[in-house]
């Protein structure tokens, strides 16, 4: 995933240059184009050549910003923010703890203000098979990026076997917990749900890496 003009506050980020900034600006309208016609046509009813006439650009312009049409609904910029919460944490804090505080905050943050793009998103998930499967995908990089960030600042290593289990166990917690929200009609905060998940993770791994 890649790093975007941020709108979710608190999040320190290099300072783009003109050209970066309009990467984001037209990768963004993209984004926003597709959603709605995936919203007014269906996801599947919705071709390239649409998405590409709606924000104005050409197919071949599309592809050089997402490889698909799924990548436009996969592709988020959540990453780098993940990575930041867990090297800026206190010394000393647990991973649980980082994830449970940092991630519901931040979360609750991107609802305010990227919440119908989230609604979207994950119903679309819900629905399309072959988005849920290359979502799975995409959370096990995210796996990835979470057990590197915490070893860097351990010390030990993104191999360790304890961490990549405790690793995947918040990955899988979150992403239940993301998804039975997103099962159930999208209604009411889903920080409510994740922050509930780790809780219950949180009881079991407090002496955990």
């Amino acid at each position: 995933m890649t790093a975007k003009e941020s709108s979710i506050p608190d999040l320190p980020v290099a300072p783009a240059g003109l050209r970066e900034r309009k990467k984001i600006k037209t990768r963004r309208a993209i984004r926003r184009e597709a959603y709605r016609l995936f919203r007014e046509h269906g996801y599947d009813a919705t071709t390239v050549d649409q998405i590409a006439e709606a924000a104005e650009i050409s197919p071949s312009t599309f592809f050089r910003y997402f490889p698909s049409k799924e990548d436009v609904v996969l592709t988020d910029e959540y990453d780098p923010l993940l990575v930041e919460i867990l090297r800026s944490a206190p010394e000393g804090t647990s991973l649980i703890r980082i994830v449970r505080t940092g991630v519901v905050d931040a979360l609750r943050r991107i609802m305010r203000e990227e919440g119908e793009e989230m609604v979207t998103r994950m119903s679309l998930v819900v629905r399309v098979p072959a988005l849920r499967r290359r979502s799975y995908e995409q959370q096990m990089e995210s796996w990835s990026l979470m057990a590197e960030a915490y070893a860097a600042r351990t010390g030990r290593s993104a191999r360790d076997f304890d961490l990549r289990v405790a690793v995947s166990a918040i990955n899988a917690a979150m992403s239940d917990a993301i998804l039975t929200w997103a099962e159930g009609g999208c209604v009411g905060d889903p920080a409510v749900l994740v922050d509930r998940a780790l809780g219950i993770l949180e009881a079991g791994l407090r002496d955990g890496p």
